[in-house]
């Protein structure tokens, strides 16, 4: 890449001066040839602008012989004697018009001339033999095709700036490929498993390679965070499933050496557990889909009050076993209906629920709120709360993150990390948000919260 970045600068660069530096010089060889013209005709009519007396004429006849000049007579027949300048034709010359006293000047090939009539100092007798022999001119001429010296300095100077071109354009190519290879280099890496890998940043690099090198690390950041969080969850959903799978086979191996004297209560453990792995594979499942888009969503006017009743009331009775009061509160007055999946509103709030039964120490209250002044602004909010000892600030913006555990300790609660998560994915795919606030108390508490979409319309996409 760097070669053909440097040879394209190259290249331009030689076909600007050839362009220029050509153009250049044949318009100051044109306008050269035009000058020398002119300045011929100009010393011919000066050559010619008195009268001469004809002894004169052969004086100055012979002082020109040392210059580019010739003094000619035309006959009247528009012949030229004694003979033609070199490089000069009859044609040229125009004998007709010098015969009738105008002044001619021209070229032909590299031979610049000009030719002037002489007025001769004669009496009315010798002037009109004189007309009848012909007319005298004087002729100048001057080779004006050597332009060897301005090529030569063009080939000179076009060389000196092509050496200078080439050495920019090596450093800028260096410069501009450098980022290039070293993403290149880094993406390859990463692409080969090696998510540690990072592109160099330097501040004198161009913004956009700076910006693309950022972007880089940053998706080599999320990647390695988002393998870090599958191998947490492998670690997670290995230590969940064999924790009940190692209950229903000890009670199971119990049950059928005839070692359990209660075997309604080690059935009742193996059912229990057996719920626990549904729980976990389901969680997964749905988890899956969500991310694939694959999780149908039907969007209905629903009762929101009735769905958060009915959810509610039905931990009721784990509640009870694990002495927290649940408390459900509900609007007073009829509230409008919301467009969402009612099955969907059930799963996400029976995950807040019992996320909240998990870390409670007492009470776990769940609140249903009218809309807000504006119902296309602000929809109906649910909101569970728990007693417990809250959510660490370095974890509450993560807890909705897919396979994120705040509870680290070696005594965490079961659960795989997905619960919250599926409620993030569960509220977007309606329209709703979702959002977590703790502490809510001096002794800890975790809020959650979601809003639903305004009015009976569906959610904006």
């Amino acid at each position: 890449m760097r070669r053909r970045l440097m040879l394209a600068f190259v290249g331009l660069v030689l076909g600007v001066l050839v362009i220029a530096g050509a153009g250049s010089i044949i318009l100051t060889d044109n306008a050269a040839r035009t000058q020398a013209i002119q300045q011929l005709l100009t010393e011919a009519k000066s050559l010619t602008g008195q009268p001469e007396r004809p002894k004169a004429l052969e004086q100055v006849h012979r002082v020109l012989k040392l210059e580019d000049a010739e003094v000619l007579h035309i006959t009247v027949e528009g012949g030229i004697l004694p003979a033609i300048p070199p490089g000069l034709t009859a044609d040229d010359l125009m004998p007709q018009s010098l015969l009738d006293g105008d002044s001619v000047s021209g070229q032909d090939g590299s031979l610049a001339f000009a030719a002037a009539p002489v007025t001769l100092t004669l009496t009315p007798r010798q002037r009109a033999v004189a007309r009848a022999r012909g007319q005298y001119v004087i002729v100048l001429t001057r080779d004006v095709g050597d332009v060897g010296p301005g090529w030569s300095y063009f080939f000179l100077a076009g060389g000196a700036a092509l050496l200078i071109a080439a050495l920019v354009a090596w450093q800028l190519s260096r410069r501009m490929s450098r980022p290039l290879v070293e993403a290149r280099d880094a993406t390859a890496r990463i692409a080969a498993g090696d998510l540690e890998s990072r592109v160099p940043l330097r501040d004198h690099d161009y913004s956009e390679s700076v910006s693309l090198a950022r972007s880089i690390n940053e998706m080599a950041q999320n990647l390695e965070e988002a393998r870090d969080r599958e191998r947490h969850l492998l670690l997670s959903v290995s230590h969940d499933l064999r924790t009940p799978l190692t209950s229903i086979r000890g009670f199971a191996e119990a049950i059928s050496d005839g070692a359990v004297e209660d075997t309604a209560q080690a059935a009742g453990v193996i059912i229990a557990e057996s719920r626990r792995l549904e729980r976990l594979v389901g969680d997964l499942l749905d988890l899956t889909k969500l991310e694939a888009k694959q999780m149908s969503i039907s969007l209905r006017p629903t009762d929101v009050a009735e769905v958060v009743s009915t959810t509610a009331e039905g931990f009721r009775p784990s509640a009870e076993r694990s002495d927290v009061k649940l408390t459900v509160h509900l609007p007073s007055d009829a509230q409008p209906l919301a467009m969402i999946d009612p099955d969907r509103l059930a799963q996400i709030l029976a995950n807040l629920v019992e996320n909240a039964l998990t870390f409670a120490r007492t009470s776990v209250v769940v609140t249903l709120s009218g809309p807000g002044p504006s119902t296309s602004s602000v929809g109906q909010v649910i909101a569970v709360e728990d007693d417990g000892p809250g959510i660490a600030a370095a974890d509450l913006t993560r807890v909705f993150d897919r396979f994120y555990q705040a509870d680290h300790g070696p005594n965490r609660r079961f659960g795989s990390g997905l619960g919250l998560a599926i409620v993030a994915e569960l509220a977007s795919a309606m329209g709703a948000t979702v959002r977590a606030e703790s502490p809510v108390g001096a002794q800890g508490g975790t809020h959650f919260e979601v809003t639903l979409a305004g009015g009976d319309r569906p959610p904006q996409s």
